[in-house]
């Protein structure tokens, strides 16, 4: 078992017997690079599925690396290749869009038989340290890198082999020419174009020879809508000759030699067609050359150094989960950094890890409901700069969402689908947005929709939030007939309102952990104030006679479809304008929309629960009293219980041992508690979105916590036998759960956020209240921890507890603002020194500290010192 790098105190057996140690050890000087290498994959054979390879990105642009016996291959994919949007009208099949792919790029070492890179003389090993991907094979060994400052990989080749031979760098199209093109066929065969088309998209493929490069250029149009990509290859250390090898391929053919050479792919994307994208993915390659693989790698060094130092968290036990769950949690931030840092998030269903084309289940449409599961831990983590895809992509959609509110609902604000592309929702034509709101508002029987509807839906893609009363369809005499799944309007995401809530208060909530006024005005209140006004004019939000407003005809989630008073939208309108009046409060704004927003929030009725007469529940119904999902009547009522997948009670604070409504409180414990009727141990079995290890946490729940989270990382019990290693965590850590090439981490995220949680509470007792921090508040008895993490009220907290015993804690304050703590010894006394000096004295269960920017505190018990060798941490 490897020793933690946690902290001990001098004389702390002392401190459990009431008697001051007379001094405390400075934390470790923990080296967050090596902590984070812990989490390191190592292969000792090679994968025989592409979907196990190793990933590497920066972030825009990411690949699996896996291995032929001859050589290294990979997929090349990006965050902002989105080849078609939501105007298209030629995907009407479901799982028939696609997205992310610029090509493939495979180093072949020649020969035939075993290969350099066949058992025994092989093995891989990711850095997750340093995000270095190392393939040694039998005299032939490779280091990549994905540079952080520009988009290009860097392959660095060592071939030692007695009779070396040229290496061939392969550059292959995803797609080739559809059968028939049409009058402009014998252009595109002069011009080295395929032309791939679907009904009226299509997508060109051309292969380019430049300045001694390779390049594949992609080009996607339909209608307005225009996406392209570039890929580019280079070699530098040893004379190469471009070439094409035939209308699907393109090589870089390196001579024959020992030594090194240097193998360097560019990409880029651009959605402008007077943009030049062939040349933005030329330049990285020759930057990168220029540098050299050395000053690459030193430079790559620098930025995963500061990225590891922002936060980290150490854990160990006796039997090792606990240093599992760590292994994990940093592998987890690994890749978001590897696939988060660029115009869009990355799709949950594939990242950047496709390996066989860019055709994968889910296609290419935004789940908010699984995008979560990648973000809401990054707040703790203090990576917040990673939260700035998602962000932008809602940011950037927010025209179309104002839109949407007037043409879909007949509401004002703005309103975020549940599913969507990465623009939002497409306007409809007036005569169709008009029939469309009356039929989901159920003002219009669905069986009397017009023909020029039901044609004009007929060639939309059922994903969508606002086409998803499709569920499929068949191809009748050569034409597509669809099919609905039989209620009406609704389908699983149709109905689905709070999502636009949800949005909202992720703004809100990096507000909160950062106390950032221009964020506030500028981003996060117009996201507070549309959503706000949306479920204010939303017109089956009514007030009735019992002096109580009540939503009609809404989802809860995806198994609820048409009921009253769902969970989903009544927490989310108490998170919503709750934290929508703070925000105009602070900015001094909207005094009559305020008084509006407050009057609905003080009028709204209780969560539904189980002894509500309308409650969507099991008939012989006995249990305790419980949370639910809505209220009948429904179109669909699969599920009783709060949705594990989203837990809307939690997601907007509305739940904490600090809650002033202690009623609810016990109502959410006996929630959880229902939740698990044979109790929970080590073989319970928890879904991969389920938000329950979370609301564990948030409980207080550690017995729970120390099962729950190991068994969400490792799919226990969760085995889908059609699917590859019947659904089972691959090698590389990643899931194949959703389906074809539809890579995912999801597990991993949320249980990240429920490890955070059990280590440091910062929430507020209510939506937009006064957050307060909490130590160690589910950690297992025997989890040994030193931590660095972000809180609400822009705190950095690094704290250690170590046999049960919290034994430091420092807060850096990021914006000067006043810390509420549960102090961690009970109610004896502490001691602060501010920068190293002795300062106030306090006592007691709950105490407020007032902090300067910049400060850093140090909080111990009264009559422990700081040793003089105290020492910031981390470094």
């Amino acid at each position: 078992m490897r020793k933690a790098l946690t902290l001990l105190l001098i004389g702390t057996p002392a401190l459990a017997s009431g008697t001051p140690a007379p001094a405390a050890s400075a934390p470790p000087a923990v080296d967050p690079v090596a902590l984070a290498a812990r989490a390191d994959l190592v292969y000792d054979t090679p994968v025989l599925r592409s979907e196990e390879g190793l990933p590497i990105g920066n972030g825009r642009m990411g690949s699996l690396v896996w291995t032929t016996p001859t050589g290294l291959r990979l997929q090349v994919n990006r965050v902002d290749v989105y080849p078609m949007n939501g105007s298209s009208h030629s995907f009407f099949e479901r799982h028939s869009d696609y997205c992310c792919g610029t090509g493939s790029v495979d180093v072949d070492f020649g020969g035939a038989g075993e290969g350099p890179f066949s058992s025994p003389a092989f093995s891989q090993r990711l850095s997750v340290g340093e995000g270095l991907l190392t393939t040694e094979g039998k005299d032939v060994s490779v280091r990549i890198l994905a540079w952080h400052a520009r988009d290009a990989f860097a392959l660095e080749i060592d071939d030692r082999r007695r009779d070396p031979r040229p290496i061939t760098v392969r550059l292959r199209v995803l797609r080739l020419a559809s059968p028939y093109l049409g009058g402009d066929h014998e252009q595109a065969v002069a011009e080295n174009r395929l032309v791939f088309r679907t009904r009226h998209h299509t997508a060109t493929s051309q292969l380019l020879l430049r300045e001694g490069r390779a390049v594949l250029r992609q080009e996607f149009r339909e209608d307005a809508h225009y996406s392209a990509s570039a890929l580019a290859i280079g070699v530098a250390g040893r004379p190469a000759v471009a070439r094409h090898a035939h209308e699907g391929e393109a090589q870089m053919v390196a001579e024959a030699g020992r030594g090194r050479l240097l193998v360097l792919v560019g990409s880029d994307a651009r959605f402008d067609p007077a943009g030049d994208v062939v040349g933005g993915a030329l330049a990285p390659v020759e930057d990168a050359a220029a540098l050299g693989f050395a000053a690459l790698l030193e430079d790559n060094r620098g930025f995963w150094r500061n990225f590891w130092s922002q936060g980290f968290v150490d854990l160990e036990s006796a039997d090792g989960v606990a240093d599992y769950v760590e292994e994990n949690y940093h592998y987890f931030l690994y890749l978001m950094a590897s696939t988060s840092r660029g115009r869009f998030p990355p799709k949950f269903n594939g990242m950047l890890w496709n390996t066989a084309g860019d055709l994968r289940s889910w296609g290419a449409q935004h789940w908010f409901a699984n995008l979560s599961c990648y973000y809401e831990a990054l707040y703790a983590a203090n990576r917040l700069e990673l939260l700035d895809p998602i962000f932008d992509m809602y940011s950037g959609a927010y025209e179309a969402a104002t839109r949407a509110a007037r043409q879909q609902w007949g509401s004002q604000g703005l309103f975020v689908p549940e599913t969507s592309w990465v623009d939002g929702l497409e306007p409809l034509p007036d005569e169709i947005a008009v029939e469309l709101r009356d039929l989901f508002l159920l003002n219009k029987p669905w069986a009397e929709r017009s023909e020029r509807f039901r044609e004009f839906a007929a060639t939309k893609h059922p994903h969508s939030s606002r086409w998803n009363f499709l569920g499929g369809g068949s191809f009748v005499r050569g034409r597509w007939t669809p099919t609905d799944r039989g209620f009406g309007p609704f389908g699983p995401v149709t109905h689905i309102l709070g999502t636009t809530a949800k949005v909202a208060y992720l703004f809100w909530r990096r507000y909160e952990f950062t106390g950032d006024r221009a964020w506030l005005r500028d981003r996060a209140y117009p996201m507070l104030h549309g959503a706000a006004e949306f479920y204010r004019h939303f017109p089956n939000l009514r007030k009735a006679e019992d002096g109580r407003y009540h939503i009609h005809h809404v989802n809860s989630n995806e198994s609820v479809l048409g009921a009253s008073d769902t969970d989903e939208d009544l927490a989310a309108m108490r998170g919503v304008f709750a934290a929508a009046i703070r925000a105009a409060e602070l900015l001094g704004q909207d005094a009559e929309a305020q008084a509006a927003w407050r009057e609905i929030l003080e009028n709204l009725p209780p969560l539904p629960t189980s002894d509500d007469p309308e409650a969507l529940r099991p008939a012989d119904y006995a249990g305790p009293r419980v949370f639910v999902r809505g209220l009948k009547p429904a179109a669909d009522a699969r599920g009783f219980l709060p949705d594990g997948n989203s837990l809307p009670a939690f997601f907007f604070d509305l739940l904490n041992p600090d809650s002033p409504d202690r009623d609810r409180l016990e109502t959410a414990r006996a929630t959880f508690e229902r939740r698990f009727p044979d109790g929970i141990g080590p073989e319970t079995r928890v879904g991969v979105l389920s938000k329950l290890p979370i609301a564990a946490a948030t409980l207080g729940r550690a017995d729970a916590v120390q099962f729950l989270v190991p068994s969400q990382i490792r799919l226990l019990g969760l085995e889908r036998p059609a699917a590859y290693k019947g659904g089972t965590a691959l090698r590389n850590r990643l899931s194949l759960r959703e389906g074809h090439q539809a890579l995912d981490a999801q597990r991993l995220g949320r249980a990240a956020e429920a490890l955070q949680m059990a280590l440091l509470q910062s929430n507020p007792p209510e939506p937009a209240g006064e957050p307060a921090l909490r130590l160690f508040p589910a950690l297992p008895d025997d989890w040994d921890v030193h931590f660095r993490l972000r809180a609400r009220g822009g705190f950095l907290v690094a704290a250690s507890r170590q046999k049960g015993r919290v034994v430091f804690l420092e807060l850096e304050s990021l914006a000067g603002a006043e810390c509420r703590l549960h102090n961690p010894w009970g109610a004896a006394a502490v001691r602060l020194f501010r920068d190293g000096r002795r300062s106030e004295r306090l006592v007691g269960p709950r105490l407020r500290i007032a902090t300067g920017r910049g400060e850093r505190i140090l909080v111990l018990p009264d009559g422990v010192e700081p040793a003089l060798s105290a020492r910031r941490t981390p470094p």
